[in-house]
């Protein structure tokens, strides 16, 4: 599934030259944690989030440099004491946002927001954002997904698990053993850890037609 199948194509933005008032009464509004700024062109040029306001002034950070670790330069405590009491959305945003395309995969935006630790990427086409995507999309992708699509007979089940097995599951190498019996998994074999015998759960579970799993897996002591 890819970007352009959830995301959504109304998109809250603000100016550069809004107030950051502004923008923290449209956040507040529309019950979001960051909103992207666009430029008359259209154009994406940053984004201005609840964590870009945490050292205003407003909330009583009146002297900057005492609030701020004596080592830091001077261009980076004048950074801070523009975000604290600039007026102006463009002097308070982050530059050079995190964005993707319509066609990013899925995949591909969940590992950027846990990367950057964000909520929500602007969707772009040649600058131009046309949508936002955020973790509750993604959340929403989860529930409507399509089951697996193996048949279900036992061989066919047993097959499609020796290969969920052979993924990205840690149990490269481990003696595994797979059998089937009116769609009952049992797991056969030893592994070395405790999280291993639940990868291998997992995969099982994950199949199509699995109807429950017998794990068989000697016991690991905690």
């Amino acid at each position: 599934m890819l970007v352009r199948d959830v995301m959504k194509i109304r998109v809250i933005k603000v100016s550069p030259d809004n107030s950051v008032k502004q923008a923290a009464e449209v956040m507040i509004a529309n019950h979001i944690s960051g909103i992207p700024v666009i430029d008359d062109e259209g154009q994406l040029v940053g984004l201005i989030t609840e964590g870009d306001l945490l050292r205003r002034t407003e909330l009583g950070h009146r002297a900057i440099a005492t609030l701020v670790d004596e080592s830091l330069s001077p261009e980076e405590r004048a950074n801070l004491y523009i975000k604290s009491n600039a007026w102006k959305v463009a002097d308070v945003m982050s530059r050079n946002p995190v964005s993707v395309d319509e066609d990013t995969s899925l995949a591909r935006v969940a590992y950027l927001m846990e990367e950057h630790g964000i909520k929500r990427l602007p969707v772009t086409r040649a600058g131009a954002v046309v949508g936002i995507v955020s973790r509750a999309d993604l959340l929403e992708a989860i529930i409507s997904a399509k089951p697996d699509g193996t048949a279900p007979g036992d061989e066919a089940i047993r097959r499609s698990i020796m290969i969920r097995l052979s993924e990205n599951t840690g149990l490269d190498g481990q003696d595994v053993t797979v059998t089937v019996a009116s769609g009952v998994v049992h797991l056969w074999g030893n592994v070395s850890t405790e999280e291993c015998r639940k990868a291998a759960r997992v995969a099982a579970e994950s199949v199509r037609g699995v109807v429950g799993v017998v794990d068989h897996f000697p016991k690991h002591e905690s």
